[in-house]
């Protein structure tokens, strides 16, 4: 668990966070939630619809009919049939912003540019037009961005947020040597390096990681288990 002014951030593998601040309980992209007794969720975010971003077996364990579903237009599906208890669901594309239970919920594009599923055809992983989102959440000034899934974008650029949550795994999204670009233009005050455990990416990229940017506030956390 890292504390950042009272806002307290677990990571629970791969993409998969909790934020606790205001009494509320926030998850992002929950998937294999190996720790136990967690508390239900006031808002879950999905940034896209893969099954490691938006697992409804990971969001009905924490889901209860208080909690909000946020996600873009890709997931409201999902939401809407495959998870059995919620208040309400939200839309949030790239670009849009909402305020919900004291927080201001925003988001940018999260794509591929360079990673192909089909390199003949140039298919990315994770294509723009699918409307995939790097959600950030404002919590009274203090801004966490989840760069979700993918490569180092222009939007990216001089994003400045307190805290970047940036995937390094490489094959799908961002390497390590590109999430270290992406994390200086990003330019976060405190980065933290995602996209590994639950077996998906190496946790030894970790400390590469943070070896490479050796001027820059990197946090790396252990992956908090049962």
């Amino acid at each position: 668990m890292f504390e950042y002014e009272g806002i307290k951030i677990h990571w629970l593998g791969h993409d998969a966070f909790l934020i606790v601040a205001k009494g509320k309980h926030i998850y992002l992209d929950p998937y294999k939630l190996g720790k136990s007794g967690l508390p239900k969720a006031d808002i879950i975010i999905s940034s896209h619809e893969h099954f490691d971003h938006c697992n409804p077996e990971a969001i009905n364990l924490v889901s209860s009919n208080d909690t909000m579903l946020i996600g873009p237009s890709v997931v409201q599906d999902i939401f809407e049939e495959k998870i059995d208890s919620k208040k309400g669901m939200k839309v949030l594309n790239p670009g849009d912003s909402i305020d919900l239970e004291g927080f201001k919920i925003s988001a940018i594009a999260a794509y591929n540019i360079h990673r192909f599923r089909d390199p003949e055809t140039k298919t990315p992983f994770h294509p723009k037009e699918s409307g995939h989102i790097g959600p950030i959440v404002d919590i009274d000034g203090v801004t966490i961005y989840h760069a979700g899934d993918a490569d180092k974008i222009p939007e990216m650029d001089g994003l400045n947020p307190t805290i970047a949550l940036i995937p390094i795994s490489g094959t799908y999204v961002m390497d390590v040597d590109e999430a270290v670009e992406a994390a200086k233009a990003i330019n976060a005050k405190i980065t933290i390096p995602m996209h590994v455990g639950r077996g998906i990416g190496k946790l030894e990229f970790i400390e590469e990681f943070k070896n490479k940017l050796p001027d820059y506030e990197i946090v790396t956390m252990e992956l908090e288990e049962d």
